[in-house]
C-alpha cells in the first residue's frame, strides 16, 4: 500500500477490514485512498495479482470490499460513501519487485545506478529475480541516427530507482513473412493477356 495512505487515520482503520478480504480473494491491495467528497466519501481501492485483472475480477473484489465495509458499518459512523476498486494504471510507478515481475517485457524509463552515480535509462525488462532486474538498456543517440542494438545490463534492487511503463503504440515485432509482402504479385501484372 502507498505510503500517503498509511499516513490517514480513516484509511488506516479501512485497510485492516480491506487488506485481509482482498488477499484473501488472492490479490494484492496495492492502494487505499479516501477523499472526502461533499457529504461523502471515496474510498479507492486499487488492487493487483501477477496474472493480471479482468472486469470480472474487479467484480468479485468490489463484491467482497463492500461486505467487510457493510459489517463494519458502525465503526464508519454509517456515512455515506462510494467504493471504487480498480486496477493500477500503466502510469503507476514501479517500485515493488512484482510490479517489476508483472511488467516483464515491458519498456520502462528508470533512474539506475548507485547513488553518486545515477543514471536515467530507457530498457526492456528482461527478468525479475531476488537480487534485482535484468534490462535491455537502450543505446542513446542523435535523433535520425542509426540505432544501435540495445545492452543487457543487471541492476540490483539497492541501484534501482522507481520506474514507470512507457506507452507503445507501435512495439516492433518481427515478421516472419515480411520478405514475402515485398514481392510484386504477378497475377496483378498479367492483365489476363499471354506471353
Amino acid at each position: 500500500m502507498s505510503a500517503a495512505s498509511r499516513t490517514d487515520p480513516v484509511a488506516t482503520r479501512l485497510a485492516g477490514w480491506i487488506a485481509p478480504v482482498v488477499d484473501a480473494a488472492g490479490y494484492d491491495l496495492e492502494e487505499l485512498v479516501v477523499t472526502p467528497a461533499g457529504r461523502r466519501s471515496v474510498v479507492r481501492v486499487v488492487v493487483d495479482r501477477d496474472t493480471g485483472i479482468t472486469l470480472d475480477d474487479i467484480a468479485e473484489v468490489s463484491r467482497a470490499v463492500s461486505a467487510a465495509l457493510d459489517a463494519n458499518d458502525g465503526d464508519l459512523g454509517r456515512a455515506p460513501y462510494v467504493l471504487e476498486v480498480t486496477s493500477p494504471g500503466v502510469d503507476r510507478p514501479l517500485t515493488e519487485p512484482r510490479h517489476w515481475r508483472r511488467n516483464a517485457g515491458r519498456l520502462v524509463s528508470v533512474d539506475v545506478g548507485p547513488a553518486k552515480d545515477v543514471e536515467q535509462v530507457t530498457a526492456r525488462v528482461l527478468a525479475v529475480d531476488d537480487t534485482g532486474v535484468t534490462l535491455a538498456v537502450e543505446a542513446k543517440g542523435k535523433p535520425g541516427a542509426r540505432k544501435r542494438p540495445p545492452t543487457t545490463r543487471q541492476v540490483p534492487w539497492s541501484e534501482l530507482g522507481a520506474g514507470r511503463v512507457q506507452v507503445e503504440f507501435g512495439r516492433p515485432e518481427p515478421e516472419p513473412d515480411a520478405e514475402a509482402d515485398e514481392q510484386p504479385d504477378l497475377a496483378d501484372d498479367d492483365d489476363g493477356g499471354g506471353q
